[in-house]
C-alpha cells in the first residue's frame, strides 16, 4: 500500500510540475502582440489591411486536391521513408575569420544558416531546440543534432528572422542568443512585439516592412517579399513574413524564407540583384500549400529569377513536415539543377562553404535515402 501511495504522489507531482510548465511557459512562447508605436507601423503597411498581412499575390486557403486521400495514407504509411534511414554525417567547421571581401556559408540544419560576408557575421532562422513547437513535449522533433551547441557559435553581427513560425523564430535560442550576444534582431514588421515579450532590450531590435532597409555593423538588410504567413497561434498574419537581401560593398546575399513561388522573384532580382549566394528553401512542399512552399524545380527558378550565382538549399533534412521522402527534395533540385545549368552547393550540416571556392558536388545524403516501401 505504501509503494502504491508514494507512486500515486510521484505522478501527482510530475503532473503539477507538467501543468505548472504549460501554464508558464506556453503563453511566453506564443510570443507577443504589437501596441503603441509598433502597432502604429504594422496599421501604416501597405501589406495590411482588413486586419491582417496580405501577401502581394494572393494565396487562397490551402485547397484539397483530388489526391488529398492518397497523401493523407502516405503519411500514414510510408513514415520510415520520412525520416533518414542512418546519421545524418555532421561536420564542425573551424571557426576562421571571415574573409573580408568573400561570402561563406555554415548551413546548420533546416533553414538555420549563418552567411560570412565582407568581414561580417550574419544568423539566420537559428533554432537550436529538439522541437518546433510551443512545446518541448509534442511537436516536430530533430531527425538530426546540432552540429554545434549554441555557446559555440562564432560572435555574430546580427541575427535576420523570416517570420514567427516555430521552425524559423525559436524562442529558447532567442533568449541564448540575447544572453551571450549583443548582436540586434532584424525582423520583420510586428515580430518585435514577440522578442520584447521575451526580454530582448528595444534598441536591439530593428523592424522592417518590405523594401524597407537599415545598416548594420557596414551591411544594408533589406526586407523583401515572400509569398507565405505567419502565426504562432490560430490568429494568422498578424505579423509579417519576408525574405531578405543583406548587402555588401561588393557582395550580396539573398535568403528567401518561406516562400511559394511567385513574379515578385524577378522584380527583387531586378532591384536588389545579383547575387553570389542564395538560400533557397526546398522542403515542406505538397500540392495542398503549393501557394506557400516552392518545390525544388521551382526553387532553382526562383534562383534564375534572383540573379543567383550559387545555390544552397535550406529547409530540408531536418525536421519532418511534408509526406515527401527525406531525401526527395535534394534528389529533384540536383536533377533540375543538372537540367539548367545552376551551380549547386549541398553540404552537411555544420560544414563551411567559400563561394569562390566550391568543391565538387557530392551526393552524401543517398546513403541515407530509404528504398520505397516493398523494396530491399
Amino acid at each position: 500500500m505504501a509503494g502504491k501511495a508514494l507512486r500515486r504522489l510521484t505522478a501527482g507531482g510530475i503532473a503539477l510540475a507538467a501543468a505548472g510548465w504549460v501554464l508558464r511557459d506556453i503563453p511566453a512562447e506564443l510570443g507577443g502582440k504589437a501596441s503603441g508605436e509598433r502597432l502604429a507601423r504594422v496599421l501604416r503597411s501597405r501589406q495590411f489591411h482588413d486586419g491582417a498581412f496580405h501577401n502581394s499575390v494572393p494565396s487562397g486557403p490551402p485547397g484539397v486536391p483530388d489526391d488529398a486521400p492518397r497523401i493523407l495514407a502516405q503519411m500514414l504509411r510510408d513514415r520510415d521513408q520520412r525520416r533518414p534511414a542512418g546519421d545524418v554525417p555532421l561536420v564542425t567547421a573551424p571557426l576562421v575569420p571571415p574573409s573580408r571581401d568573400g561570402v561563406s556559408a555554415v548551413w546548420y540544419g533546416h533553414a538555420t544558416t549563418l552567411v560570412e560576408i565582407e568581414g561580417r557575421r550574419v544568423l539566420f532562422d537559428p533554432v537550436w531546440s529538439e522541437r518546433v513547437s510551443p512545446s518541448q513535449l509534442v511537436g516536430p522533433r530533430r531527425l538530426h543534432a546540432t552540429p554545434v551547441p549554441l555557446a559555440g557559435l562564432p560572435a555574430v553581427d546580427a541575427v535576420v528572422i523570416s517570420h514567427d513560425h516555430y521552425d524559423h523564430l525559436d524562442r529558447a535560442t532567442i533568449l541564448a542568443l540575447t544572453a551571450a550576444h549583443d548582436a540586434p534582431f532584424v525582423v520583420p514588421l510586428g515580430i518585435g512585439a514577440h522578442l520584447e515579450r521575451w526580454q530582448v532590450p528595444e534598441e536591439r531590435i530593428i523592424e522592417l516592412d518590405w523594401e524597407e532597409e537599415a545598416v548594420v555593423a557596414g551591411l544594408t538588410f533589406t526586407a523583401t517579399a515572400a509569398r507565405h504567413f505567419s502565426g504562432r497561434t490560430l490568429r494568422r498574419n498578424d505579423t509579417l513574413w519576408g525574405s531578405w537581401v543583406v548587402a555588401g560593398a561588393e557582395r550580396r546575399v539573398f535568403y528567401a524564407g518561406d516562400s511559394g513561388y511567385f513574379d515578385g522573384f524577378a522584380g527583387i532580382g531586378a532591384a536588389h540583384g545579383p547575387f553570389d549566394l542564395t538560400l533557397m528553401p526546398i522542403g515542406a512542399y505538397n500540392p495542398i500549400w503549393a501557394d506557400i512552399h516552392m518545390n525544388p524545380e521551382e526553387a532553382i527558378a526562383a534562383h534564375v529569377d534572383l540573379g543567383g550565382e550559387l545555390l544552397l538549399p535550406v529547409h530540408w533534412a531536418t525536421f519532418n513536415l511534408a509526406p515527401h521522402p527525406w531525401g526527395e527534395p535534394v534528389d529533384r533540385l540536383r536533377r533540375e539543377a543538372k537540367a539548367t545549368g545552376t551551380r549547386l552547393v549541398v553540404p552537411r550540416p555544420g560544414d563551411r562553404v567559400d563561394t569562390g571556392d566550391v568543391p565538387q558536388l557530392d551526393p552524401w545524403w543517398e546513403l541515407l535515402t530509404a528504398p520505397p516501401a516493398g523494396r530491399p
